[in-house]
């Protein structure tokens, strides 16, 4: 069993380190300038992330309330399910994938995302990244378009929570 809990100011280098671990990784576009710890300041000034831990107080997995204009913008979102929340920054530590704990991360999200008063969530998943969509199979999210986006062809998820 692990705990997911709101992350703090001492988890930051650990969170960092977490991100930097998935670089390289398949359909990652996650690089040296991004995420960087200037995200998690934002998500940590907002108490919008979350944290994965292992019984031995080990951050294994990392999800945020994300805030981004970019993706706010798109207009294949639901008006009739405003305001929407998005999840990002969704990874888990390597070793511990294929563990169904992406999963459990984004139910966390959703279930905080509802809990804050958001109708439902969206976000944005690359069109290739087979690992991602399956994860979210079992969610049965909408595909409500795509977009170009952090030079992706990226699909548009959204959810009524």
């Amino acid at each position: 069993m692990y705990d997911i809990t709101l992350a703090e100011e001492s988890h930051k280098e650990e969170i960092l380190a977490l991100y930097r671990s998935q670089i390289g990784r398949e359909f990652c576009p996650w690089s040296e300038e991004y995420p960087t710890m200037e995200e998690i300041d934002f998500d940590l000034s907002r108490n919008s992330l979350f944290v994965m831990k292992e019984e031995d107080g080990r951050i294994i997995g990392a999800v945020s309330i994300d805030d981004d204009e970019i993706v706010e913008e798109l207009v294949c979102w639901s008006k009739d399910l405003a305001p929407g929340g998005e999840l990002s920054r969704l990874c888990v530590a390597p070793s511990y994938q294929g563990q169904k704990l992406a999963g459990s991360l984004l139910q966390f999200g959703m279930d905080e995302l509802k809990r804050r008063g958001f109708k439902s969530i969206h976000f944005l998943v690359n069109r290739h990244n087979i690992k991602a969509l399956k994860a979210y199979d079992c969610f049965d999210f909408n595909v409500v378009g795509e977009t170009y986006a952090y030079e992706q062809d990226m699909l548009c998820y959204e959810k009524e929570l």
